[in-house]
């Protein structure tokens, strides 16, 4: 059996589209000696030509996805220049994507990569907000993006989880009386650490709910005025301590604490 040509896979990214593509083709043949060849980044003509000249000379064949129209177009012409033979992996499925939809395409190289970039970081921040939830682990505290110090029922899992979707790494404190907060707290970076306050009325509403939904005594002292006083003087020496800004959630939405949240964030880097 006649050896099979090398495959130059050439991309305007990083190139792992072309050869997944591209393997996922040569797999229906019995070819163990294939050779591919990955080409990334040809961003401009003469990119194309160092490329094609090469191809040329080693009698190879292209596989390639390049987004952009003038280089796509290039490529196309000096293939055929050269007697190249070339397959446009990604051009034709745009074409029928923009007919369909009517939509212009963006024309940005890489995209699939940011996309899969991101969707990981948002996962990696998930998984630290389950690991480091509610005090679970100190050690946290000082790997984190941001870090939650309040009493109980203040929303800080689910404000945690919600800056986690938005790939921040939260870490979240309880605050009690009876419990000295972890070290690290004093060795949090300034502008990462936020307390998050409530006013006492609503936290007596929020907890004795939270009793009745557990089918608890909604008089414990859980839910008892004095006992929610006492946690929240406390709470104001330790945030004093560590001298972090204090957002009152008493009226806030998930969304509305983390955007102060961010924005008190961006101030402080927009001022470094």
């Amino acid at each position: 059996m006649e050896k099979m040509p090398i495959i130059y896979v050439v991309s305007d990214s990083v190139g792992e589209t072309a050869e997944l593509v591209t393997k996922a083709a040569i797999s229906q043949f019995n070819h163990t000696d294939l050779t591919i060849k990955r080409f990334p980044f040809v961003e401009d003509t003469s990119n194309v030509d160092d490329v094609v000249s090469l191809v040329k000379l080693e009698g190879g064949m292209i596989a390639y996805t390049l987004v952009k129209p003038e280089i796509n177009n290039y490529m196309k012409e000096a293939a055929v220049r050269e007697g190249v033979p070339t397959y446009d992996l990604l051009g034709p499925l745009i074409g029928l994507i923009q007919e369909h939809c009517g939509e212009t395409p963006l024309y940005e190289p890489g995209r699939v990569r940011k996309l899969d970039e991101d969707y990981f970081k948002k996962i990696e921040a998930i998984e630290f907000a389950v690991q480091y939830d509610d005090g679970r682990d100190p050690r946290g505290i000082l790997k984190a993006d941001i870090v939650l110090i309040g009493v109980s029922r203040t929303s800080k899992t689910p404000l945690s989880q919600y800056l986690a979707h938005k790939r921040h790494k939260v870490a979240n404190v309880p605050i009690v009386p009876e419990v000295d907060p972890p070290e690290e707290l004093l060795l949090v970076p300034n502008g990462k650490c936020f307390g998050l306050r409530i006013s006492p009325e609503k936290l007596i509403q929020i907890r004795r709910e939270r009793l009745i939904s557990l089918g608890l005594n909604d008089k414990a002292i859980y839910a008892n005025i004095g006992r929610i006083n006492e946690e929240i003087e406390y709470f104001d020496t330790i945030v004093q301590k560590i001298g972090c800004p204090v957002i009152d959630v008493t009226n806030k939405a998930v969304e509305e604490t983390a955007n102060a949240i961010l924005s008190l964030m961006h101030k402080k880097t927009a001022n470094l």
